[in-house]
């Protein structure tokens, strides 16, 4: 089933766990051909354990399983990329990703470009949740017609700051853009993956 991926010596592979929705790295692990085909089968990831020398399935103990979207292999064929939807924290340190501490740096990582859309996401969704007094994101969530306005003010802004103003500007007003925008979404429980799936349905 799995004859495109060469397993080393020890009957083992490398497989990166990564976000189906947001790109972000969530762990790194070692599969054999029987922890795949059992991914492939109940669709959550398996591992398998070099300590344990067992096969585990990720989060069987503590609920975060990883549910499998898609399995790439690199293009020598000895690595493998699973693209999940996480239901938890991936680390068992309680972080959403094992990588969470930078090498010499201090501590925590500080944030890149791609993660901050689906950072933006899980802290609307925290907003929403616990209704924090004075936020100005619950102000929006409690006014739909509050949101569509600021939409379409911040909208008009981009394009004011595109003819008039500086690159800087230019990425400061998309940014209101794409974080009213976001709250829409938020407010709609619509998920920025299912707007993202649209995009790639309409490539080519």
């Amino acid at each position: 089933m799995f004859e495109q991926v060469r397993f080393d010596e020890h009957g083992l592979a490398p497989c990166i766990a990564q976000d189906f929705a947001s790109g972000e790295v969530l762990t790194l692990a070692y599969v054999n051909e029987e922890s795949l085909r059992l991914t492939v089968e109940t669709g959550e990831v398996h591992f398998y354990s070099r300590s344990r020398e067992e096969i585990w399935r990720k989060g069987e103990t503590s609920g975060n399983v990883l549910r499998l979207r898609q399995l790439r292999y690199d293009c020598d064929g000895d690595a493998i990329v699973a693209l999940v939807e996480p239901t938890g924290p991936a680390c068992h340190t309680g972080e959403r990703s094992c990588f969470y501490r930078e090498l010499d740096g201090g501590g925590e990582p500080a944030p890149v470009a791609h993660e901050a859309l689906s950072a933006l996401q899980r802290t609307l969704r925290s907003r929403a949740a616990e209704r924090p007094e004075g936020s100005y994101t619950v102000e929006l969530l409690d006014d739909p017609r509050l949101i569509g306005e600021k939409v379409a003010e911040e909208a008009e802004e981009v394009v004011r700051a595109a003819g008039q103003e500086s690159d800087r500007r230019v990425a400061e007003e998309a940014a209101d853009l794409l974080y009213h925008l976001s709250v829409l979404l938020a407010s709609r429980e619509v998920p920025q993956a299912a707007v993202m799936e649209v995009l790639n349905g309409r490539r080519g």
